[in-house]
Parts: structure tokens; C-alpha cells; sequence
């Protein structure tokens, strides 16, 4: 017998780090996503039981992805025998007719082959027959997912959610939405996919770029939701952000002349060069100001530089090229102080011409108050703020409470920070956030004081 707290540690970590390995190794043999979802969460339900029985696992991933399989083969052989012996239920004369319909059709009822439906052995050679095209699992999968048929939030929340096992609830903190509203509109893209009978098949190389910008988008979105956690303990999810990291050096394998992902590529390491300097050593968060730049990851940022300037030549560059641009302009200089904030500022009007975002404008905010002043910036945080279409988004009230503090309108700056803890779920960044609240009701602040950079790229 094993420690039921072990046991349960040892799934938790398993779902972490082998949900999408498990949940792609599934669906070769599902009928559907839906199904092979539904044995993957059996699966790790079983584990629960079995590892504390049996024992842990050398190789937890190995175990769950076996009874996951088994379950999907069992509810597939259920399916089939159903289906020989539907025809000892319906009269012959019906059977004669549905027949000749298929056959006019070319196959079961009309569905295309690979069809939601048409059954497992299409799925897993549909699946199976793009492993020379896509040869990463995961990346398979997220590029099944990403059906233009869906609309590209659809897109986007069903494969982090299936495909990256990214919660409902962090998916709706993402597209600031409700969990309630976020799990109807996953509901109904699922019924989509039903009803409109989309292929469960890898796109063929020819078909990769058209649905290039929602896998972009679903590996940016994995590895912001790894690089500052939506909620927990930890600032950073380290499984989500090595994971986008690796999708992204195969997509840059698989499609190496997309600038696009080039750019996603020299992001991510850019961003992720700082990672050992974020929080102190007991998890405190860390302004960029206070981090130790000699710490960061120079060979990451080194890599990330060639690929902008690559990026950069040959037209105008993408939303992901910019973005990089941005971030690599923070990295590189030497101290906080001797940021290029005109130069930052400038990318940001660029990246805004190519991805019109609220968000993008409420980054681009802290820029603009070290280059024309607090007073301005604030002026548009409360624009976006009237808006509505941040409502929710917590770096929103916590931008504005930074520059109301720099104002030294204390007050106003501690609701505003009030606002922003009620809105952050991760632990470091609400303590971060109480202790700048305690600060701005305490005493008066000196003048010149700084901005806090607590911006998200989306």
C-alpha cells in the first residue's frame, strides 16, 4: 500500500506534465476528442485507486496513456457491437434504403471519411498519416484542433483546455470571460464539431499556414499562462512555459521560412531569460528594477536577438516580431534606468497597427509615462478604463494604481490597488499588490517614483 497524499501528489504532478501526451496518444485510437478526453480523465480517476494498491509508477505517463487506450478501445468495441446488432432491430425493407444511401454517398451515412463519427480506424490513420507531416504528438493534435471551420476563440480555449490541459477557469481569466461563460462557449464549439461533422484529421503540409496564426496563438497563450499563473502559489508554471517552448522550436523545425514563428520563438526566450530572477527566494516578486540582470539567461537572449534581427529584414513584421522587439529592448539594456523608452514606445505604436488590443494599449501605457509623464499615461488607462473591454483584466487598476502613485494621489491609488486584489488569484502577485496598498495608506510618497511594469503580451 502506498500514502494516499503520495498517490495524489504523484497524479497531480503526472496531470501536469503528461496531460497532452496522454490526451494525443488517446485520440489515435478515440472516436473523437470528446471521447478520449472522457478516458483520460477515467484514466488519471483510476490512478487515484490503482497506484495506491500497485504502487507509484516508474513511468506515470506510460500507465495512464495505457488505460486511457483501453478505455477508449472498450467504448469503440461497445459502439461496434451495438452496430451489428443494430440491423436485428430496424425492419430489412430500412436497411435496404440506408444501405443505398451510403452507398450513394460514399460512405456511413454521408459523412466524410475521418468524419466525427465514421468511427476509429479513419480517426487514427487520419492521425497516423500526418506523422510525417507534424512529427511532435502534442503538435499533431494542437493542429487538429485548430479547425478554420471554428471560430478562432474556439479554436483557441479547446486546445488549451483539451489539448494543454489548461483549466476553465485560467482559460476564461485569458479572454476575460465568466469560467460559466467560457465552459458554454467550449460546449458549443464541441456541438460544432459534431453537427458540422469536422474531419478529426492532421492538416496536409499544403494546409498548415491557414491555421498557423491560431496554433501561434494557442502556444502564446500556454506559455503566458505558464510565465505569470492565472492562480496558485507559484508566479510561474514552469511545465506550461518548457512545454510552449518546445511546441515552438518544432513548429520553427516543421515551418522554418515563417517569420511569425520565428518571432514566437525569440519571445518566449526572451521572456523566459528571466526567469530565475522573478521572485526572491521566498517567492516574493521581484520588480524588473530589482532583478539581477547578471543572472539572466544571456545564451536564451542571445538566440532570441538573432531571430528579430532576422524577423526584421524582408517587409513589415509580424505581431510576434514586434512584441519580441519590445522585450528584448527591456532585457538588453544594462540597468532599468537606461531603457530605451522612446525606442519601446515607438515599437508599441507598430505592434498596435498590427494587432489593434486593449491590452497592447494598456502596455503600451507604461512606456508612455516615462516618456510623456504619469499624467498622460493616466489619462488613457482611464479611456480604456471607460471603455469596458478590460473589465476584469487586473493589470488594468493595477497600472493605474502604480501611476496614481507616482502622482502621489495616495488615496486613489490604494482603490485602485484594491480593485486589482480582488481581481488576482496567484498568491506572489496579491502580495505584491498589498504591499504597494500598505505603502500608498502609510505615508506620502517622494517624487519621481517609479511605474511597475506589470504588463501580459496576449
Amino acid at each position: 500500500m502506498t500514502d494516499r497524499t503520495d498517490v495524489e501528489t504523484a497524479v497531480a504532478d503526472a496531470h501536469r506534465r503528461g496531460w497532452a501526451l496522454v490526451l494525443a496518444a488517446t485520440a489515435r485510437v478515440a472516436r473523437d476528442l470528446d471521447l478520449a478526453e472522457e478516458c483520460v480523465q477515467e484514466a488519471y480517476a483510476a490512478a487515484l485507486t490503482s497506484w495506491v494498491r500497485d504502487g507509484i509508477p516508474n513511468n506515470r505517463e506510460a500507465w495512464l496513456t495505457t488505460t486511457a487506450k483501453r478505455r477508449a478501445m472498450d467504448a469503440i468495441r461497445r459502439e461496434q457491437v451495438f452496430r451489428s446488432k443494430l440491423p436485428l432491430l430496424v425492419e430489412p425493407e430500412e436497411m435496404v434504403d440506408e444501405v443505398a444511401m451510403d452507398e450513394q454517398s460514399g460512405g456511413e451515412s454521408g459523412r466524410e471519411p475521418g468524419a466525427a463519427g465514421s468511427g476509429p480506424e479513419g480517426v487514427a490513420a487520419a492521425i497516423d498519416a500526418g506523422e510525417d507531416v507534424v512529427p511532435d504528438e502534442r503538435l499533431r493534435l494542437i493542429f487538429l484542433c485548430c479547425h478554420p471551420a471554428l471560430a478562432q476563440e474556439a479554436q483557441l480555449a479547446l486546445t488549451l483546455r483539451l489539448v494543454c490541459g489548461v483549466s476553465t477557469a485560467d482559460i476564461a481569466r485569458a479572454f476575460l470571460v465568466s469560467e460559466s461563460t467560457m465552459a458554454a462557449r467550449m460546449t458549443r464549439a464541441k456541438k460544432k464539431i459534431v453537427a458540422t461533422r469536422i474531419p478529426y484529421r492532421v492538416p496536409g503540409a499544403a494546409e498548415l499556414p491557414d491555421r498557423l496564426r491560431a496554433v501561434l496563438g494557442v502556444i502564446h497563450l500556454l506559455f503566458t499562462t505558464g510565465h505569470t499563473a492565472p492562480s496558485g502559489a507559484a508566479l510561474v508554471r514552469t511545465d506550461l512555459v518548457d512545454q510552449a517552448l518546445h511546441l515552438t522550436r518544432m513548429l520553427r523545425d516543421l515551418m522554418p521560412d515563417e517569420r511569425e514563428v520565428r518571432g514566437l520563438l525569440a519571445l518566449l526566450l526572451v521572456t523566459d531569460a528571466r526567469r530565475a530572477t522573478r521572485v526572491d527566494d521566498r517567492g516574493r516578486l521581484l520588480r524588473l528594477e530589482e532583478q539581477d540582470r547578471s543572472r539572466w539567461d544571456r545564451a536564451a537572449m542571445t538566440e532570441a536577438h538573432e531571430l528579430i534581427v532576422d524577423g526584421l529584414r524582408g517587409g513589415r513584421p509580424g505581431r510576434y516580431v514586434v512584441q519580441a522587439a519590445i522585450a528584448a529592448l527591456y532585457a538588453e539594456a544594462p540597468t532599468y534606468e537606461e531603457t530605451d523608452w522612446p525606442q519601446i514606445l515607438t515599437l508599441y505604436d507598430e505592434l498596435l497597427a498590427v494587432w489593434p488590443s486593449p491590452v497592447v494599449a494598456l502596455n503600451r501605457t507604461v512606456a508612455l509615462a516615462r516618456v510623456a509623464g504619469p499624467e498622460r499615461a493616466l489619462a488613457e488607462v482611464e479611456a480604456l478604463e471607460a471603455a469596458g473591454q478590460l473589465a476584469g483584466y487586473q493589470y488594468l487598476p493595477a497600472v493605474k494604481a502604480d501611476l496614481l502613485r507616482q502622482l502621489d494621489r495616495r488615496e486613489e491609488a490604494a482603490v485602485a490597488y484594491r480593485q486589482a486584489l480582488e481581481l488576482t488569484r496567484n498568491d506572489a502577485e496579491r502580495e505584491f499588490l498589498a504591499e504597494r496598498l500598505a505603502e500608498s495608506q502609510a505615508q506620502p510618497l517622494r517624487s519621481g517614483g517609479r511605474v511597475h511594469r506589470m504588463e501580459r503580451h496576449r
